[in-house]
């Protein structure tokens, strides 16, 4: 691993000192000059079976038709006709949005580059942003968003851990909801505990940390402002990853965590769609978070952690060697530099934004997309041959 100067890879278990990446507007600057390299995966998610839907209608129309000798028209042109039909409908559709103008968002995690930047973007487009922060005291990131933005943003002190600190930003939320504003349009939950390592290595205090952070804060949070989202008939999305459907080693208690998340998350979608709250799950890739939910400092400082826990018979059983070689295959969450959190971000806005949001969203590479499908539908024998990491 690179540091300053020194072109040498540091040994992951040396203690080393490294800055934390700010999750100030200047971070952004690249994944902002990325846009154009999106690749739209809402709307095709939305428009594929629809698509292949057209092509099996017009196969029995055509057929219908020509046995009835009514018509001569071919397979082809009924799909053409009724594929640019509907997917005109359905681009239509998915593009309607609604009104910023007083309706509220509660973003949590805004300590990091992904909450930070979506709660920029939300602010921007005319919303009330509440921005909550597990430290606001003397945090220069929560100083400068405050700063940056219109005085329709506030910051909050938000550990989704802490019971009093979420009955205390419900309160606050109340007191300060637009005039006009029936309850809470959204809670966007970007707050996400990174515990990286093979189950054996990972200490269980880390574990049930993941399970707080990932699973049981989010649930008590939506507990808690449920009844401001149902009154305004809103939408509650979740942050989650792609890697709760691509099993992948050294990753096993941070995917476990957010699966259970999404399972949640598909449960609560069908308990409050007769009361007209949407549930939303955005599920991105690896490589497209980044540093959003962990730095350089936190990887290595976990490692350190891990290395000094294992006993000596744990540690002559894997050695340094192969334990390094298993952490490092996740310096791709480290590289602030090359993140780009652009579809991330777009993806969460949308989910506010839309007036009729999907389901789960995947802001993920083409690469992944396609690790993702092969997980789903081939034998998962085949799968992990061609996937060992």
């Amino acid at each position: 691993m690179v540091a300053g100067d020194v072109t040498r890879r540091a040994s992951i278990t040396a203690p080393s000192m490294h800055r934390r990446p700010s999750a100030r507007r200047g971070s952004l600057i690249k994944s902002q000059q990325s846009q154009s390299q999106e690749v739209p995966w809402d709307i095709i998610d939305r428009c594929a079976l629809p698509v292949v839907l057209c092509h099996a209608l017009a196969v029995v129309l055509s057929t219908l038709l020509n046995a009835l000798h009514l018509s001569q028209i071919s397979v082809f042109t009924l799909f053409l006709w009724f594929s640019i039909s509907v997917v005109g409908s359905l681009w239509f559709y998915h593009n309607l949005q609604v009104t910023a103008a007083g309706k509220a968002v509660l973003v949590t995690g805004c300590d990091n580059v992904l909450g930070n930047a979506l709660a920029r973007r939300l602010d921007d487009m005319g919303y009330h942003v509440f921005a909550g922060f597990q430290t606001k005291a003397g945090n220069i990131d929560a100083d400068m968003l405050k700063e940056d933005c219109s005085g329709r943003l506030h910051t909050l002190q938000l550990d989704i851990t802490s019971e009093t600190q979420i009955l205390s930003a419900s309160l606050y939320i109340v007191d300060h909801l637009p005039e006009g504003a029936q309850g809470l349009w959204a809670i966007v939950n970007c707050e996400s505990w990174c515990a990286l390592g093979e189950l054996e290595w990972v200490p269980f205090s880390v574990i049930k940390r993941a399970m707080d952070v990932n699973l049981l804060g989010p649930s008590r949070l939506v507990q808690v402002m449920l009844p401001l989202v149902r009154r305004a008939r809103g939408r509650i999305v979740l942050a989650s990853s792609i890697l709760t459907h691509v099993a992948a080693p050294v990753r096993g208690v941070h995917a476990a965590s957010l699966a259970a998340l999404d399972a949640m998350a598909a449960c609560l979608r069908r308990e409050l769609k007769p009361r007209g709250v949407d549930v939303v799950v955005v599920a991105a890739g690896e490589y497209t978070t980044g540093s959003a939910w962990l730095s350089e400092e936190k990887l290595l400082e976990q490692a350190r952690d891990m290395w000094k826990r294992l006993s000596d018979e744990q540690k002559g059983a894997y050695g340094e060697d192969y334990f390094e070689n298993a952490l490092r295959s996740l310096e791709k969450y480290t590289k602030s530099a090359d993140a780009d959190l652009t579809a991330v971000t777009r993806a969460l806005s949308d989910s506010v934004t839309r007036t009729f949001p999907l389901a789960r969203y995947t802001p993920v590479s083409p690469r992944e997309k396609l690790k993702s499908l092969l997980a789903e539908h081939l034998p998962r024998s085949l799968y992990e041959g061609l996937y060992t990491d």
